[in-house]
């Protein structure tokens, strides 16, 4: 059955697509597109229920950022990011649910994960410093996500290392414009993020390793299995569901847009067998990606309804196949585009901006195949994974 927030972002699908040439002239999202995305619901499905989210099956998740990146890819990959972030805020102290969410539900929360500053321990808490890239929906957020490594208190990094996420409000950092000047996913805005000499109340940190292991959950008593997911499979899900969702709008266009198109042989192009088998090919392809996504975060999440543990080896067989499955749909997206027509790179077509936007989606960390396949087939093997292959598994 289809979630009533995808319903919703099919039924504002339309005005959606027109306001994408807007946010990538912005170089962020307008504030109609964030209107759409709050009146859908997107961001707060994966939220608690307490805090007017929906607790949704992460798959209902996943088809949304998917529906909403059909129409805008800067949109999806917005939705797929931004939308994680109340999955693990509902794991931290309560404390920070409520001062995030308490005078206004529809709050959004940015980030960066990657460990770009030192949090140095004081009392109470950390004076953390840093700057960050990628702020992925910036300028629409009011807290910020952010990898830090742990200090020794000199604002060296402690040893052994030890990455938290911390959780800062606007006012503690500041968003640098002009940081965000790309061929692809312009409309995300994701800026660079500089802190300095921010407090963080301990309450506002979490040691990654207890968001990727399932322990934060456990210590707050949080028994919905939504929560009990690991980080390296949550995290990964809105990302690729936003470059699988570009495909499949691709996709959508170039059957359109072949319908009545006639090549310069004089032969239309729904009689050229060679067009219509890549069409059909890519088709497959794309289905395959969607297909394939869906089931992983699915089986995790039934074996952890079920009170099974999930192993290392679950997390990176998911871990291996989110990653082909993006690699597959922007494959396949390449096949269609190069049999698109010369009007297709023209700035007015969307064709061309749905094509960059899932190239720069590839670049995302989480799409690097190299370790995410190491990883899968060492695990595979019953074998241990050195320590820097476990961080994304």
């Amino acid at each position: 059955m289809t979630h009533e927030v995808v319903g919703r972002v099919e039924e504002s699908g339309a005005e959606l697509a027109a306001l994408a040439d807007e946010n990538e002239t912005l170089g962020r999202l307008s504030d109609r597109t964030v209107e759409l995305l709050r009146s859908a619901g997107v961001i707060r499905l994966l939220q608690p229920k307490a805090y007017g989210g929906y607790e949704a099956h992460p798959r209902d998740f996943a088809e949304a950022v998917m529906a909403v990146a059909r129409y805008d890819g800067a949109a999806g990959w917005v939705s797929g990011v931004v939308g994680v972030h109340p999955w693990e805020l509902a794991q931290m102290d309560p404390r920070l649910a409520h001062e995030v969410w308490n005078d206004d539900p529809d709050t959004w929360i940015a980030s960066p994960y990657m460990p770009n500053g030192v949090a140095d321990p004081v009392d109470g808490g950390y004076v953390l410093s840093g700057r960050w890239p990628f702020s992925s929906g910036s300028d629409h957020c009011r807290w910020d996500f952010l990898g830090a490594l742990l200090g020794d208190g000199k604002g060296q990094p402690a040893q052994p290392i030890t990455v938290l996420h911390v959780v800062l409000p606007r006012s503690d950092y500041e968003i640098i414009d002009g940081t965000w000047d790309v061929v692809g996913l312009g409309g995300t805005g994701s800026k660079d993020v500089v802190v300095d000499k921010a407090f963080v109340p301990t309450h506002r940190a979490i040691r990654q390793e207890a968001v990727q292991e399932s322990a934060a959950a456990e210590e707050f008593g949080l028994t919905d299995t939504l929560y009990r997911l690991p980080f390296s499979s949550m995290f990964p899900l809105g990302i690729t569901s936003a470059v699988i969702g570009i495909c499949e709008g691709a996709l959508a266009l170039h059957l359109s847009q072949q319908k009545e198109r006639v090549a310069v042989t004089g032969v239309q192009v729904r009689d050229d067998p060679y067009v219509l088998y890549a069409a059909g090919e890519a088709a497959a392809e794309i289905a395959a990606s969607r297909v394939q996504l869906l089931d992983g975060i699915s089986r995790l999440y039934d074996k952890a309804d079920s009170g099974q543990k999930i192993t290392v080896e679950d997390r990176a067989d998911v871990r291996r196949n989110q990653v082909r499955c993006a690699w597959r749909a922007v494959g396949a997206l390449d096949q269609i585009f190069t049999r698109s027509g010369g009007n297709a790179i023209r700035r007015n077509n969307p064709m061309q901006r749905y094509w960059r936007d899932a190239h720069v989606g590839l670049q995302h960390m989480i799409h690097v195949p190299g370790s995410a396949y190491h990883a899968n087939a060492l695990a595979a093997m019953g074998l241990e994974l050195p320590e820097p292959m476990r961080v994304l598994i």
